[in-house]
């Protein structure tokens, strides 16, 4: 996988999103910006619940669906779980303070993002969920040499991960 900037998950189940995630959580620890993409109901608060929990998040994870913005503090770091689909202009993201929110160190899970517009910081890592039947298609992307690393460490992990074909 040397320089290699995606990274692909054919047919996935549940558990085996989560065990990607489970996978993940190592290398984002250290703090990032992943966007979370797909269709309702593809899976990316699935995704960021599982996480969040593999991160240490100890309290009740909520979907920010309503509220827009969900935030956990692990080991130092400042998690902020994003959903912006109910944004319908972005300068709505103004009053959401997402200045204060990127202080060093902080991860940014943002689901929706294209609905920002330019008013998020730019992704390490992007994940493309899509429907395939009863399961789900996972296509990770990086997007800087950060996200690059992310990727190369869960490529390594790859063949343990549930049903993902090696």
């Amino acid at each position: 996988m040397t320089g290699a900037t995606v990274l692909t998950f054919p047919a996935i189940d549940e558990a085996a999103l989560g065990a990607i995630a489970v996978h993940l959580a190592a290398s984002v620890s250290d703090g990032g910006v992943v966007y979370l993409r797909g269709e309702l109901g593809a899976g990316k608060t699935t995704f960021a619940r599982a996480l969040l929990e593999a991160l240490g998040v100890d309290a009740r994870i909520k979907s920010p669906t309503y509220s827009l913005i969900e935030s956990y503090a692990v080991a130092g770091l400042a998690v902020h779980h994003l959903d912006l689909y109910r944004i319908a202009d972005s300068g709505e993201l103004e009053w959401l303070g997402l200045a204060d929110l990127t202080g060093e160190p902080y991860l940014l899970l943002v689901e929706w993002p294209e609905r920002a517009g330019r008013g998020l910081p730019g992704p390490d890592l992007i994940l493309h969920l899509s429907h395939a039947g009863a399961v789900r298609d996972a296509v990770f992307s990086s997007s800087t040499p950060r996200g690059q690393q992310w990727l190369l460490r869960l490529a390594q992990r790859k063949s343990s991960i549930g049903n993902a074909p090696a």
